[in-house]
């Protein structure tokens, strides 16, 4: 195999390699002021469903201090569908196992991604919003630099 062509082979598993990177249908990332969520900042991310068979997994991604204080986040997660009806549900994030944080640390910072949901799906089309609020017992909570939600497909449908 010739220079040119070991060049070219690289090359092409490069290219192939950032293709295959996971394809997201929704993604939106927060970024929060002064590293702290107060219970007055709730995160609004609006998603467009356009049919009721596909099946999704939802994601949320947290960035947070490697000197945060709990081993876990609380939120309330609101689902606002296009109907008008409303689901709430409090939710432990869970930053850490017996000390050790969750998900890529490095720094000062931490970054973990947690699935809230596995094999959602829709019974509306149309807008839905899923509003994040922190539910900590202080207010405001430090430490905090981001969040993202993050919906992917899973190739699978109902019926």
């Amino acid at each position: 195999m010739n220079k040119l062509s070991s060049l070219f082979c690289l090359l092409s598993l490069v290219l192939l390699s950032i293709g295959c990177g996971p394809d997201y249908a929704y993604q939106q990332t927060y970024e929060l002021d002064g590293d702290e969520w107060s219970y007055a900042d709730s995160l609004t991310f609006e998603f467009e469903v356009p049919d009721t068979n596909t099946i999704y997994d939802l994601y949320l991604d947290i960035k947070h201090s490697a000197t945060y204080p709990n081993q876990n986040l609380y939120v309330l997660i609101h689902t606002n569908f296009p109907a008008g009806q409303r689901l709430s549900e409090q939710v432990s994030l869970e930053l850490s196992d017996k000390g050790r944080w969750e998900g890529d640390c490095r720094g000062d910072w931490c970054s973990v991604r947690i699935p809230i949901q596995s094999g959602a799906y829709f019974n509306q089309t149309g807008p839905h919003q899923f509003v994040l609020e922190q539910y900590m017992r202080r207010d405001p909570v430090g430490g905090i630099r981001s969040l993202g939600m993050f919906i992917q497909e899973t190739g699978k449908t109902r019926n």
